[in-house]
């Protein structure tokens, strides 16, 4: 009996310590595993040369969004999907080319249907239903199922799209719930329709207004080069201030990350801004703080509402574990560097602008920081497109996606994480520019199937009769400019990307 009990106080510290091991063992392997937080913020308008960072000649100082590129990684060839506001969103949150859904060209207005479809998966709803909490803060632009007060009447007459009369009110009842993010796995919503400068113009928390729209604004047009300080007529709430609408979703997206302090879930935050699109409204705290111009004083509010994130994730404590991307829809439609009064170039060294096919409309900046994952300093030249996104997550809480989710993302962790060797995981990238003109890029080659910007940029259609050629074709590698044609240099090369770009329009489902 003594010798039991002896033998069994022998053992007692020894089960102790292997307790105890199981238990750290355990902790440690919950702590590396656990998914990161993942913040998604989309400029809307915002140029590669607007960066301090990754344009040495930029007339803006951005400290916050290089602070990013210095602690984590910038893409030097990342694009959207497409050069203008709507299908871009469509690509980023459901990993698939627009062109493939209702919207072949152009934008959707404030008024319009929801564009992504019902049954679609999204990376809201595909986080949502792996243990995620979701929001979206920001302008939508993807449409809104809007109730009518008159059933047998349109929600409103075509002509008003643009523009309305006062008087001239839409059929929309207000105070009926839409169909907008929480239709489609966002948790929370606080949103306004579409850009700034198109009606109605009013808050829609959780797909309900937050105020209607009873008030009417003229509109507000300060010419500076076809932009600058720009909205039209129509319905307004009373409430709504144009000037502070970036404060009110950074505020808003500060409070949801705070209010998370205590919170183990993880979150997943789409926070599409407002700016630098136009109205250029920057508040007075950022006015003459470039040497851009109001546009360039707009892109420092913008640094500013990242470095408030910023803040944001640290006083939350959730900053290691969050993973933040700071991208833009599309290319700039800053165009003032033209008339020589400002040195600045908002797209970098790329030919064009926002809409256009040419690179200066979908090359974007697209940067992220991953505390204890992204080397800090790191710079990719792998290509990437903004469908990327829902593969990527995919990679990165380690779950497969549905099928016939993101059927044209890839999963680019690898280049994140600097373990792709330098290997191009893309095999091709698809561009389409405002007209619905088609570009395909494989590797340094880059094809356009019509002449012309397709945009903004005149002429947006050419001749190819003047031109004695049909389409483009840039060698990328050497040109990344876009000055010299090489389509009748090398028709074989042609041929192959006519041939693929093709199969590729024709898997559209």
């Amino acid at each position: 009996m003594k010798k039991s009990f002896l033998i069994l106080l022998l053992i007692l510290p020894l089960l102790s310590f292997i307790n105890v091991g199981k238990e750290k063992k355990s902790k440690l392997n919950f702590s590396e595993n656990k998914n990161p937080n993942i913040v998604y913020i989309l400029a809307d308008d915002m140029g590669y040369g607007d960066l301090s960072s990754l344009n040495e000649n930029s007339g803006i100082q951005t400290p916050n969004m290089d602070k990013i590129v210095k602690e984590g990684i910038y893409f030097s060839d990342a694009h959207s999907n497409s050069s203008v506001c709507t299908p871009s969103r469509y690509g980023i949150l459901t990993g698939r080319y627009a062109w493939r859904s209702n919207l072949k060209k152009g934008v959707l207005w404030g008024y319009d249907a929801p564009l992504i479809e019902k049954d679609r998966e999204t990376v809201a709803s595909f986080l949502k239903n792996n243990g995620y909490e979701t929001a979206c803060i920001g302008k939508w632009h993807l449409g809104l199922g809007w109730k009518a007060k008159d059933s047998l009447k349109p929600i409103v007459k075509y002509e008003w799209t643009k523009v309305f009369k006062k008087g001239d009110n839409s059929n929309v009842d207000y105070n009926k719930p839409v169909s907008g993010p929480n239709s489609l796995g966002f948790d929370y919503s606080y949103i306004i329709p579409a850009s700034l400068d198109m009606t109605p113009y009013l808050y829609l928390e959780n797909e309900k207004a937050v105020e209607v729209p009873v008030a009417y604004t003229s509109g507000k047009s300060e010419d500076l080069d076809g932009r600058g300080v720009f909205w039209r007529a129509g319905e307004v709430a009373p409430g709504f201030s144009f000037y502070k609408v970036l404060d009110e979703f950074s505020d808003k997206a500060v409070s949801y990350i705070e209010n998370r302090k205590e919170e183990a879930t993880p979150f997943f935050l789409y926070l599409p801004l407002t700016a630098p699109h136009t109205p250029w409204l920057p508040s007075s705290l950022f006015e003459g703080k470039s040497k851009a111009g109001k546009y360039g004083d707009f892109v420092t509010q913008v640094d500013h509402t990242v470095g408030k994130i910023l803040k944001a994730l640290e006083k939350s404590g959730k900053s290691e574990n969050t993973l933040i991307i700071v991208t833009s829809d599309n290319g700039s439609n800053w165009t003032l560097q033209d008339k020589q009064q400002f040195k600045h170039r908002a797209n970098y060294i790329f030919r064009g602008q926002k809409a256009d096919i040419y690179e200066g409309g979908h090359h974007i900046p697209y940067i992220a920081r991953w505390p204890n994952k992204i080397k800090p300093g790191s710079k990719s030249k792998q290509i990437i497109c903004t469908t990327d996104l829902l593969a990527t997550l995919s990679g990165i809480i380690n779950k497969p996606l549905p099928e016939g989710a993101g059927e044209d993302s890839y999963n680019m962790l690898s280049a994140y994480l600097g373990s792709d060797k330098g290997k191009q995981i893309r095999n091709y990238t698809i561009h389409h520019s405002l007209e619905g003109f088609f570009s395909i890029r494989k590797g340094k080659w880059k094809l356009t199937t019509k002449l012309g910007s397709g945009g903004f940029t005149k002429p947006v259609n050419d001749d190819p009769k003047e031109k004695g050629m049909t389409g483009t074709l840039y060698n990328l590698q050497e040109d990344i400019n876009e000055k010299t044609n090489l389509y009748n240099k090398y028709p074989k090369i042609v041929a192959e990307l006519n041939k693929l770009l093709e199969k590729i329009k024709n898997s559209s489902n």
